[in-house]
């Protein structure tokens, strides 16, 4: 697995490179579902630290089986429901899935029930798709309003899941409307960071970063097909 991690670091630091971006700005999310804890310590020791989950109940036994590795981040990065709100903000560092004001509004009340501040991201639904969560375009400014008031949440930026596209190339007009729109808000609210953008996965992951993304979720390309 060291020598899978060592080739996604080398292209991620090649398509960064093409584009006269510095690839330390890029973070690698090892998107581990459905893996055995086996397979995750074993990318751990190869020296990956941040790893993604889609599923609270799968999640929490491997983050309860995994608690001795203090300085892994977990980042939750599938549909979340407002009744596991508690146990995502229990269990995660990072949510980036948050998809609608209420579920914002939910998951800082139970952060703030244990004390907490959670980084989180907005999903936002670029392609306009039905069968997706996420703000529409038109809603996110509304949306970043109400949530930057939320004191146990700090509001780091956006996610995507584009539209299926045919070619990876395909992918890349979604891309850049999204690091489009996260320019145009960290211009209107400069008094917050927004600096992240993820999106990409292992099939288009470096087109996502030559139009901007800062965080890259990986799975398939480290860990191999889901059962």
């Amino acid at each position: 697995m060291c020598k899978k991690l060592d080739g996604i670091k080398k292209r991620v630091k090649i398509a960064a490179e093409r584009v006269g971006r510095n690839p330390s700005e890029i973070k690698i999310v090892a998107v581990s579902k459905k893996k055995p804890v086996s397979q995750i310590k074993e990318l751990y020791e190869c020296g990956q630290r941040l790893f993604g989950e889609n599923y609270i109940q799968e999640a929490i036994k491997k983050i309860e089986g995994l608690g001795s590795l203090k300085d892994i981040s977990w980042h939750f990065i599938g549909h979340l429901q407002r009744n596991k709100a508690k146990f995502a903000v229990r269990y995660f560092d990072w949510i980036e899935t948050v998809d609608s004001i209420r579920l914002a509004r939910t998951l800082n009340k139970k952060a703030n029930d244990i004390g907490k501040r959670v980084n989180i991201l907005l999903q936002v639904n670029i392609g306009r798709e039905e069968s997706k969560s996420g703000f529409l375009e038109e809603e996110v400014l509304k949306a970043i309003n109400a949530i930057s008031e939320l004191d146990n949440l700090n509001l780091k930026g956006l996610m995507t899941i584009p539209p299926k596209a045919a070619t990876v190339e395909g992918s890349r007009k979604w891309f850049k409307k999204m690091a489009e729109l996260r320019n145009r808000l960290r211009e209107t609210f400069s008094y917050l960071s927004l600096e992240e953008l993820s999106m990409g996965m292992s099939n288009d992951f470096e087109v996502a970063i030559e139009e901007g993304a800062t965080i890259v979720r990986i799975g398939t390309a480290l860990f191999g097909p889901r059962d």
